[in-house]
């Protein structure tokens, strides 16, 4: 029998960690940063393997939240149809979006997905099934699979839990896989690959579909957790945030994105009394992350934990 690997012990330890957290910390605020924990990473999986800055990543989150709210409400669907929905809604709309987008780069990529993600804003401020400033409230938890009751704080926190780590995982295999490894290929020498004999456009152009329906499944979570679907979850400070959680946890890591959104949730959650002045709270740590942690706060932590056998 193989000895267990010190990777997988720091493994094991988080998510036992996270199994009894919710006995000691408040589930809501819990399942929030697992929520945006997930959005960051899918925004990471673009970013940090691909070289893709894109500021339009809330209208995946935000419009998988909508339909996934929608169905649950309206049409009476199971929480796991409504997340299918809103997932496969949010996968189109990346694939959409992302074969136009990726015609440019640089700057110009950024403004492209901004754009579209400003035209998705005016849809929902319009579309008669979002109910524009109102939102969708009320949500509907449900039975999970007509077994698990959802609106158990408790049962809906381990279904969060479950999704993110199964999502996690999903992510780790993408980014060692060959199809990952030429991601990495692409995001360091773009010319070089296509010299190889990659067709570049088509792996950019799943990387940003699986980006999408990552952040719509954290999108969908969102809502039912919440019961609520709004336009802050479309509206470009969204994107902006997810930019800000993966550069302050470190971009192009695992954990990192993880880390960058429960700090930025733990800031707006307790200094919240502030008001107006967290944004300024949240600008004075970017600041002092940047100037002191630049690759992020699991970007600095890498070496030290690879030299103890802890990342590979």
């Amino acid at each position: 029998m193989n000895r267990l690997t010190p990777q997988v012990i720091l493994v094991l330890a988080l998510i036992a960690a996270a199994i009894v957290a919710p006995f000691g910390v408040y589930p809501i605020f819990l399942m929030k940063g697992l929520c945006f924990g997930l959005f960051a990473a899918a925004f990471n999986l673009l970013l940090g393997y691909v070289g893709l800055l894109s500021f339009g990543h809330a209208m995946f989150f935000g419009f998988s939240a909508y339909i996934t709210a929608h169905t649950a409400k309206e049409w009476g669907l199971t929480p796991e149809l409504a997340i299918l929905a809103g997932v496969a809604v949010a996968t189109l709309l990346g694939a959409a979006a992302g074969w136009l987008a990726i015609r440019r780069s640089g700057i110009y990529f950024a403004m492209v997905t901004l754009a579209f993600s400003q035209m998705m804003y005016f849809v929902a401020v319009q579309a008669p099934f979002t109910h524009g400033e109102d939102g969708i409230q009320g949500v509907p938890r449900g039975h999970l699979f007509g077994l698990i009751d959802l609106s158990d704080t408790f049962a809906m926190y381990y279904f969060v839990l479950a999704v993110f780590v199964a999502s996690l995982l999903f992510i780790n295999r993408v980014v060692t896989s060959p199809f990952g490894q030429v991601l990495k290929a692409i995001r360091d020498n773009e010319p070089r690959a296509i010299s190889l004999g990659y067709q570049v456009d088509r792996y950019k152009l799943l990387a940003f579909t699986l980006s999408a329906g990552l952040a719509g499944l954290a999108g969908s979570l969102k809502s039912l957790v919440f019961q609520l679907a709004s336009l802050a979850d479309v509206h470009w400070h969204a994107s902006g945030e997810v930019v800000l959680m993966t550069l302050l946890g470190g971009v192009g890591t695992i954990f990192g994105p993880t880390a960058g959104a429960f700090l930025v949730v733990a800031i707006q959650n307790y200094f919240s009394e502030a008001g107006s002045w967290v944004t300024i709270i949240q600008g004075m740590i970017f600041v002092v992350c940047v100037l002191l942690f630049r690759s992020g706060m699991i970007g600095v932590l890498a070496p030290w934990l690879k030299r103890r056998g802890l990342t590979g």
